[in-house]
């Protein structure tokens, strides 16, 4: 009767450890059901619980008869459950039923003549170590399709009972491995975890040159805010004062462009070592105008009519140029007219970032590019490399060459390595002019005595779609074409006259204002900075951007022509 209520027990379990083998939800180590791993073996019928046994100090336990049966040891721990007593064989002299078997009382034992250690319980031998990402080895086919249902015989449980045992105390059986599959794993594992290992490096990289992107050195800094103190201070009228706040100040100074790592320094320098400045501020490299937004934004707002930094300048459009005649057909005030545009070389940073050999290489571009020019631009290069002082001079004279060491442009650091990479190109009749790496890497000049301004234009025109064919140019799709100075971004178009009035120049603050509802510029004699000679002044459109090229020309002309009939009622 045991054995058949074992078999049907045993079959249970593995019914129960089949369900959890195929069930992918179950962890692979923790007993089925919330029960222990190993269940204690059953008793054929309750017997009374064995006293404990004591320790070695304590008396010996009581001499047992032989004829009873020897105590029961502790259950072992196992992943199979341990056969009970009742199926082992029993003596004939003391045959004891196998349904009922009487509890058998401790009777006293025979004194060893060593003490009695503690009984400790069975360690079980320890299993192979499991292979990582294998299921449990199934039971044997024999066992699973063993009779279920009562009718197997003593034999069949004993057997059943054998192998259960053997299982147990042999432990779980290894799988076979595929050497090969295994090595795959691995350099596989390996693999991955080098290729991890990488990524992570090239990530903290990166993330080091992103800090780096934001990290200014410390004389830099230094150097900001002892400047920024002193132009607090002044009495400057730059548009750098006016809108570079301590608030805007303490958000950029911190800041570099992703490129060349220009700072705010090299942004405002010129403006605070020249308090009277009337702008203030370069952008080093393109990426400055959008780093430093903050401050150029404004700036530009500001010195361009109000192109704000929501607006978008619009493409580039020279109109008909036979629209414009002669401003000063009698010759009586304007003695030179001259219309000019900037451009920057597609591919190169701004003066403070070019270095030496890229003036050089530059040079070498323009000057092979306009030696392929015909027509009334045909003309040739000279390189400020090697020219004569008193050539260079008499260049300066005439209005053709720009001048060396503008404190403006130095302190911008816009005069390195002077003059590598200079020069000067104009045609035969030196009416068309190109200045190469002065304050932007191209000056693009069409200038004639008088003021048909119509002639001056159209020359320009023919010059700048020549040139442009030739050598690709910076161009940005919200602020036009870009410069080294915000002032001529846009359009970069300043058309402007060579003006003697006298009667308006008598009193200055007033031509200014008249000049200034007309969007037009005064400056002296030899342009910006300069005073003017023998009262003749140089006034121009002041707007580039937020409007065309032709309409840029157009607000000069239509401005120069109200000058003139007011000089003329006065």
């Amino acid at each position: 009767m045991f054995a058949l209520w074992y078999l049907t027990f045993a079959v249970d379990e593995i019914r129960k450890r089949l369900a959890w083998l195929f069930n992918s939800n179950k962890p692979a180590a923790p007993a089925l059901d919330n029960k222990p791993a190993n269940p204690p073996v059953p008793a054929a019928a309750p017997a009374p619980a064995s006293k404990p046994v004591a320790a070695p100090s304590s008396p010996s336990p009581k001499p047992v008869p032989a004829s009873a049966p020897a105590p029961t040891p502790a259950a072992k721990p196992a992943t199979l459950p341990t056969p009970a007593p009742a199926v082992a064989p029993v003596k004939p002299s003391a045959p004891t039923p196998a349904s009922a078997p009487a509890p058998v009382k401790p009777s006293p034992v025979v004194a060893p003549t060593v003490p009695a250690k503690p009984v400790a319980p069975v360690t079980p031998k320890p299993s192979p170590p499991k292979t990582a990402d294998t299921m449990p080895i199934p039971l044997p086919k024999s066992l699973i399709e063993s009779n279920t249902n009562g009718n197997g015989t003593n034999g069949q449980a004993q057997d059943l009972e054998s192998r259960l045992f053997d299982d147990q105390s042999q432990g779980p059986k290894a799988p076979v491995v595929d050497i090969e599959q295994l090595k795959d794993a691995s350099n596989d594992f390996i693999k991955g975890e080098a290729n991890a290992f990488v990524q992570s490096i090239k990530e903290a990289q990166k993330a080091g040159e992103r800090k780096q992107d934001t990290m200014v050195d410390a004389a830099v800094l230094a150097k900001l805010e002892e400047g920024y103190a002193k132009l607090a201070a002044s009495d400057s009228k730059s548009l750098l004062k006016k809108y570079l706040t301590k608030e805007v100040f303490d958000n950029l100074k911190n800041k570099v462009t992703p490129t060349f790592k220009s700072t705010l320094l090299d942004v405002i320098q010129s403006g605070l070592e020249n308090h009277d400045s009337g702008v203030g501020i370069y952008a080093p490299d393109a990426e400055a105008y959008t780093v430093f937004a903050e401050l150029f934004d404004p700036i530009i707002e500001d010195y361009h009519g109000g192109f704000k930094k929501t607006d978008k300048h619009p493409a580039s459009n020279f109109g008909d140029v036979s629209t414009f005649g002669n401003v000063d057909p009698t010759n009586e005030y304007v003695i030179s007219t001259r219309v000019r545009c900037g451009r920057s070389m597609q591919g190169y940073p701004f003066n403070p970032c070019l270095t030496e050999a890229q003036y050089k290489e530059m040079e070498g571009k323009v000057s092979s590019t306009l030696s392929g020019l015909e027509g009334e631009l045909k003309g040739k290069f000279y390189p400020l490399t090697g020219m004569e002082k008193a050539v260079q001079q008499q260049l300066i004279d005439d209005h053709f060459l720009f001048k060396e060491g503008d404190r403006f442009l130095q302190a911008a650091n816009a005069c390195r390595f002077w003059p590598s990479g200079r020069g000067i190109y104009h045609n035969d009749n030196k009416t068309f002019l190109v200045w190469c790496n002065e304050e932007d890497h191209l000056r693009i000049i069409s200038m004639q005595q008088g003021g048909d301004l119509g002639q001056i234009y159209g020359r320009l025109v023919n010059a700048v779609n020549e040139i442009e064919k030739r050598v690709p140019f910076s161009h940005d799709d919200r602020l036009g074409f870009l410069t080294f100075c915000p002032t001529n971004l846009g359009t970069t178009i300043r058309a402007s006259v060579h003006i003697k009035v006298p009667k308006l120049a008598a009193n200055l603050a007033k031509l200014e204002e008249v000049a200034g509802k007309y969007n037009l510029q005064v400056r002296g004699t030899r342009g910006e900075h300069t005073e003017a000679e023998g009262g003749v002044y140089d006034i121009s459109n002041k707007r580039r951007m937020g409007l065309t090229e032709y309409q840029a020309v157009k607000e000069m002309y239509d401005g120069i022509a109200e000058l003139i009939k007011l000089e003329k009622s006065l």
